[in-house]
């Protein structure tokens, strides 16, 4: 993280709402600015370095879906999207918008905290290094980096975010063993307070339909019912 104080763009059309979340963000010790639409986040984001941005997906003149495509299209700055619409989430939390995190209206300035906190530690442990004992990792026909935290299948490139990269290099490193839903939100977020568990599943699921030549029968990311998850083990 930078060693100024961290700071965040946040983008509401309602008044209302930039102060009641930027409030507690100031308290906290973070810089905010605010923007009240699309467009105005786009200029906002240009004047200056964010450490996040937190979007509304409903906003006038252009929506939040909108705004975090173009952001993600030219930085890796974490993004956290507002929205109130449960079947907005696999749009969001996919690679064509990246958006690391969503929250659900209406939600707990509590739980709206400590989204915060968590995307900006990620972004910390983002721009670290990988350790030394993760070295790159080879299963068949998929390579995981996490030094230049890249994955290839048969030899090709894969474009993942990077909570499907946290989440695939856990599983792919532990094969066999089981993962259940709140252990995986524990180990990328740091807890699984406030968060709802089939984040993962929609993570999983992209993760397949990147990775696997048949998603419904998959070679590397297994279901294990109503448990969690695991990767295939060694020697299959």
């Amino acid at each position: 993280m930078a060693e100024h104080a961290p700071r965040i763009l946040l983008a509401d059309d309602e008044q209302s709402i930039q102060t009641l979340l930027s409030y507690p963000l100031r308290k906290d010790g973070y810089e905010v600015v605010t923007a009240a639409d699309g467009r105005e986040a786009l200029a906002r984001f240009g004047e200056s370095t964010f450490d996040l941005v937190v979007l509304d997906v409903m906003m006038p003149r252009m929506d939040g879906l909108e705004v975090c495509r173009r952001l993600r299209a030219r930085s890796s700055v974490p993004i956290i999207m507002l929205t109130a619409k449960a079947e907005e989430i696999d749009k969001v939390l996919g690679l064509e918008l990246g958006a690391d995190d969503y929250i659900t209206k209406p939600f707990s300035l509590r739980e709206f905290r400590s989204r915060v906190r968590a995307a900006l530690r990620r972004a910390g442990m983002q721009q670290k290094a990988a350790p030394e004992d993760e070295a790159a990792l080879q299963v068949h026909d998929l390579e995981i980096d996490p030094a230049k935290r890249a994955v290839r299948v048969r030899g090709d490139a894969v474009e993942v975010t990077f909570v499907e990269f946290e989440i695939l290099n856990a599983l792919a490193r532990n094969p066999g063993r089981v993962f259940t839903r709140d252990m995986l939100l524990t180990r990328i977020w740091g807890d699984s307070a406030y968060r709802d568990p089939r984040t993962i599943d929609v993570h999983i699921r992209h993760l397949r339909e990147k990775l696997e030549q048949d998603a419904k029968d998959p070679e590397y990311l297994f279901t294990v019912r109503g448990v969690g998850y695991r990767f295939r083990d060694e020697d299959r």
